[in-house]
């Protein structure tokens, strides 16, 4: 019996046969990190965790009733986020790629716990207070895809300076957040009254939380497009005159 050959006599496949796309290259270099001032500023403004990427907003609406409230997560979050950071890119290439969220979730774990016993120790009476949403730390959205994103990607030094800048980012968010709640809603600051009774008493419930953040979010956007629509001025101007010289 005659076999049908599958491909032409010549052995190549026909043109119009789909081709499968090649696998990514496993060992394909990342680009170079940013400077240290770039990832400072990125986790502050242009990053922001809650601002600009809307990650662990529950927690930045529970806690953020007080200015010290909002300190005591912000510094939990940023010792975490920092020291989470700074293993993982020390750990680079030994943990496997199918295991590295399970991997990732026990790094955070240990640290959140260290964090969990010291403030507990040191600082009772805030602990008292928020010390379920330093628990809650572990599934905090913001750290893991740090890890995932960056540290998992970068040497250790540059992991530190991203990490550093998220928390101060987030740190950042929660201060300014409970500023305004406490001031509107209490009618007072950092624990000092201000102004008598319950100014704005909405401010101080939940729903005045997330009505809060929608503010300074819209604040946020405002302002970056502002500088967004300067830079484009300001490139256009430049780009005219070099024109002008050619």
């Amino acid at each position: 019996m005659t076999r049908i050959p599958l491909t032409p006599v010549g052995g190549e496949a026909p043109a119009c046969a789909p081709q499968a796309p090649g696998p990514a290259k496993a060992g394909a270099a990342p680009p170079p990190p940013p400077s240290t001032g770039q990832l400072l500023l990125n986790g502050i403004f242009s990053e922001n965790p809650v601002f600009r990427l809307a990650l662990s907003l529950c927690p930045a609406v529970a806690v953020t009733t007080t200015v010290w409230n909002g300190i005591f997560l912000g510094v939990a979050v940023l010792l975490v986020q920092v020291l989470s950071s700074v293993t993982v890119a020390l750990l680079h290439g030994r943990i496997h790629a199918r295991v590295r969220i399970p991997a990732y979730t026990i790094i955070i774990a240990v640290w959140v716990s260290v964090i969990d016993m010291t403030l507990a120790a040191t600082a009772p009476m805030l602990y008292a207070q928020v010390g379920l949403y330093v628990k809650l730390i572990v599934a905090f959205a913001i750290i893991i895809s740090r890890l995932e994103v960056f540290a998992s990607r970068y040497p250790a030094l540059p992991s530190f300076f991203d990490g550093l800048g998220m928390g101060l980012g987030f740190l950042f968010a929660l201060v300014t957040i409970s500023a305004l709640r406490e001031l509107l809603g209490n009618g007072s600051l950092l624990g000092v009254r201000l102004v008598p009774g319950h100014p704005l008493l909405f401010f101080a419930l939940p729903a005045g939380g997330f009505f809060t953040i929608a503010l300074l979010m819209a604040l946020f956007n405002a302002l970056e497009a502002r500088f967004a629509a300067g830079k484009g001025v300001q490139a256009a101007a430049t780009g005219t005159h070099g024109g002008g010289h050619a």
